[in-house]
């Protein structure tokens, strides 16, 4: 991978939009002390990945954003973009952007992507924001000084394999989580599974439930229809009653009427008889006189 361009808008010192092309060949930068130099270097760590508001040399990461003057006023963001060609003169924009109270935001050919995925993609280059390549103020003591274990980092990362070291950890953390996703899910597969077993005896016993409930409504409707069917014969039965009832109520109103008919003829054949009686009496008595 070749850095062809440097882009800079608000990052430290670079209030303005400031661009610096990287032709073939060897480029120097020079200028007084406090110019801006080193911050050319730290927005090239930056964009790679750098997240050390330390190494930055700053107390937090907003510090890149340029903090204003006495006559210029500060600025909401910083943004940085590297223009790269990697094989096959294949260009590669690499854009990181920080807002102040938001963070920060990296874009690979204008297309979101994770901190990671930026640091892979120059972790395969060879290169990165710990690389040895990038020298900053006091880094050549440290490396005169570096312990074995960070000698064999920079001669990985010369060998071009530190990016293999950067998946491989990526690899076995995506392995850990997959473990513990499948031990969370073992876990899950057994609350189910008690669950499952629970539903089945409630199951059971709902369908046991529904049967028995069946069963008592088939034994009151038969109960209700007994009851029916013995209010019915008993209706028919006092129906019955009733008729011979009436019928023996009529006979005896009929036998009523025909006695009190013949106590009027009684009566009407008695006043007759009397009258007669008196008439002969009366008769007897002249005849003795």
């Amino acid at each position: 991978m070749q850095i062809k361009r440097l882009r800079l808008t608000g990052f430290k010192s670079f209030v303005d939009p400031a661009e610096l092309r990287i032709e073939p060949g060897l480029t120097g930068i020079v200028g007084p002390n406090g110019c801006g130099k080193s911050n050319l270097l730290e927005a090239l760590r930056w964009t790679m990945g750098e997240n050390s508001a330390k190494s930055m040399r700053g107390s937090g990461m907003e510090d890149v954003i340029f903090a204003g003057t006495a006559t210029r006023p500060q600025r909401d963001f910083a943004e940085v973009s590297i223009l790269a060609e990697q094989a096959g003169d294949e260009e590669l924009e690499v854009v990181r952007r920080i807002e102040r109270g938001a963070g920060s935001a990296y874009r690979i050919n204008g297309r979101d992507v994770r901190a990671k995925d930026v640091a892979l993609l120059f972790a395969d280059s060879a290169t990165g924001a710990h690389s040895p390549a990038l020298v900053s103020q006091g880094r050549i003591g440290a490396i005169i000084q570096a312990k074995p274990g960070e000698r064999r980092q920079m001669l990985e990362e010369a060998a071009g394999i530190s990016g293999l070291h950067v998946r491989r950890k990526d690899a076995e953390q995506r392995l850990r989580a997959t473990e513990a996703n499948l031990t969370r899910l073992d876990e899950v597969i057994g609350d189910q599974e008690a669950r499952a077993a629970a539903l089945k005896r409630q199951a059971r016993q709902a369908e046991r439930y529904r049967e028995l409930s069946d069963r008592i409504r088939l034994a009151e409707a038969r109960m209700i229809f007994a009851r029916w069917r013995d209010a019915a014969r008993a209706a028919d039965a006092a129906k019955v009653e009733a008729g011979e009832a009436e019928t023996l109520v009529a006979a005896r109103t009929q036998a009523q009427e025909a006695a009190l008919a013949a106590q009027r003829a009684a009566a009407e054949t008695l006043a007759g008889l009397r009258a007669d009686s008196l008439t002969l009496r009366d008769r007897a008595s002249e005849a003795q006189h």
